[in-house]
Formats: C-alpha cells, structure tokens, sequence
C-alpha cells in the first residue's frame, strides 16, 4: 500500500527543508574554500596542467609549476591553446604533452622575456609548440634559459623572435631533439639581432635531427658553447628573409658538425659564410672542431659565391670531405 501524504505532514517536511538552508549554504562554502588555490574550478572540465606525481591540476602552468617547488615533477599538458606563461625557479620539471602538437603556447610573457623562464637545475619538454612570442627588445622567446640544463624534443618554435635564448652557464648542457625552428629571428628596429637559437657561455649545445627554416633575420643556430654536437639537421633557407649563417660559433668552440643539409637563399643581410667560426673573437679554443659528410648549396636561381667554412680563430679545424654546390669555397681564414 503506498503512504498517504497529508497536507499537514507535507507542510513539516518544507519546514525543516527551509530551516536546513543556512546551513547548506555553510558546507558549501566550506568546501569551496578548501580547494587549493589554482586546482579544478571549471564546471564539467578539469584543469589542463596535471601534476603527474600527485594528480593535482591546475589552471595555470605556473601554479603547476610552483606546486614542485624546489624537488622535482612531470606536468601533463591537455590539448589546447593557452596564453600563460611560466617561471621555475628550481627544482626539475618536466612539461610534456598529452597529445604531441595538440599544445600550443601562443604569445605567453613572463619578465617581459619568454614564456617559459628557467633557473631551475633542470627542464625538459616534449611535443609542445610556441608561437608569437615579442618583447620590447626584441628578444622574445618560446623558452628563455637562465640556468641549468635544457632538453627539448619533438618540438615546434615559430612566428616569434627567438625560439630559445639562455643567458651564460658553463655548468648547463642544451640538447634539442626532432624540432623545427620556423620564420623566427630579427635584425631590426637598431636592436640586437636576434636568432632562432641563440645559446650563450654554456657548457654544450647538442642539436640533433632537426629543422631550421624560413628565418627572419639573425642566425639559424647562433653559440658560444664550449662544445657543439650540430649532426643530421637540415637548415632550409631557401625562403629565408635578411638571414645571416646557418651556424654561427661567435667565440670558437671544440665538437663536430656533421651530416647536415644545408641551402643558402637569395634574401640575406650576410651571405658570407654558411658556418663561422670565431667571427666576434677566438675566445674559446677550436682545436680539433670537426666539420665533415655534410650537404651545402645555393638555392635554384641563386647566383653568387660565398665559403662554406669561415673562420676567424686561426686555430687547427678538422674540415673533412662535405658536398658543396657550385659557387661555394670550402674554406676561407679571415
């Protein structure tokens, strides 16, 4: 048999149902103010920034970021494209994305120098891409390295004025792996110029199996790296614009450049040389700097001479045997 509600019992229940709001209204809030700042806050969506070793998220990758502290973490990043930007100031943190070239950092500033600054003791990313990044003096970077050792894989910087820039450390180690470099650089407005990589006094600079193109000004790879590994890259300039070399080891430096394509465009501020080496100064030794089985040529319609090698150091380089188009003298000391 089913219950009879009366009016008078219907009546009680509303009561206590109106008696029970304040103190709804409290829990909730209570539970509101509870969630860490930064965590999941959207109705029907986590937050993009998984921290992996805790299973926190967060809206910004700098709350995820400052959740590591001074120890050492992976954050996963969901597909999307986000505005922020981030600053580590120690630890090591490793930023990778769910989706590889499903994450895109577009135009994100921090200090008004990049929109990852590192002084961490280590940072690593994979499948990320940056895009759009200026500053005022025209040094904005997708990555902005400061300390410690970077590692980037299968990675895309473009339409920026650097891709990565780090400031001196002969401690740190760079290695960037299977990414692409594209229409970054500048030489313009009586600033500086800027590069698509631009590694200062470092320890070493590896960059393998990668992809430079459609520069805007300044130097495809520009190093002041005691050591350089520069192997299987290939450096397309063929629809560069006011560039300058492909690689550029201002001060000298020890390693090898081996197996790389490279193509010379018509459009350049500095047709000199395909590599220099010492150009602001031997102030690093270049004894032994192996350059060998590389592929180096003018683009189709591109009529004039230039050295493959130029060096400034006068110091002992190891230049094996490299394919080099018509126009193209293998070496030449300045």
């Amino acid at each position: 048999m089913r219950a009879v509600t009366t009016p008078d019992i219907l009546a009680s229940r509303i009561s206590r149902h109106r008696a029970l709001r304040p103190w709804l209204a409290a829990l909730a809030l209570t539970v509101w103010v509870t969630i860490p700042a930064g965590l999941v806050l959207a109705q029907g969506r986590s937050a993009p920034y998984l921290l992996v070793e805790t299973g926190q998220r967060f809206d910004l990758l700098d709350l995820a970021v400052r959740a590591i502290g001074d120890g050492k973490g992976t954050i996963r990043v969901a597909p999307g494209t986000y505005r922020d930007c981030a600053v580590q100031l120690g630890a090591e943190v490793a930023i990778i994305a769910e989706v590889p070239g499903q994450v895109i950092f577009d135009g994100g500033i921090c200090e008004d120098k990049a929109t990852y600054v590192s002084r961490g003791r280590s940072t690593s990313f994979s499948g990320i891409i940056f895009q759009n990044e200026r500053v005022a003096d025209g040094n904005g970077a997708g990555i902005r390295l400061e300390r410690g050792n970077l590692t980037v894989t299968q990675s895309w910087f473009r339409d920026a004025e650097q891709g990565i820039l780090t400031a001196p450390d002969l401690a740190g180690n760079v290695v960037v792996d299977k990414s692409t470099f594209t229409r970054l650089g500048r030489c313009d407005r009586g600033l500086s110029c800027a590069h698509s990589i631009y590694v200062g006094d470092y320890g070493s600079l590896t960059v393998r199996r990668s992809r430079f193109e459609e520069g805007r000004g300044g130097h495809y790879v520009k190093t002041r790296a005691t050591k350089v590994e520069i192997t299987d890259n290939s450096f397309d300039d063929s629809k560069g614009r006011t560039t300058n070399y492909m690689i550029d080891m201002s001060i000298g430096g020890t390693g090898v450049i081996a197996r790389n394509w490279m193509v010379q465009g018509q459009d350049k501020e500095n047709w000199s040389a395909f590599i220099a080496v010492g150009a602001e100064g031997p102030w690093k030794s270049a004894d032994g700097l192996v350059i060998e089985d590389n592929d180096a040529r003018f683009a189709p319609g591109v009529s004039r001479t230039s050295a493959f090698v130029a060096d400034w150091t006068g110091h002992r380089l190891a230049i094996g045997e490299n394919r080099i188009g018509a126009g193209l003298r293998k070496f030449e000391k300045r």
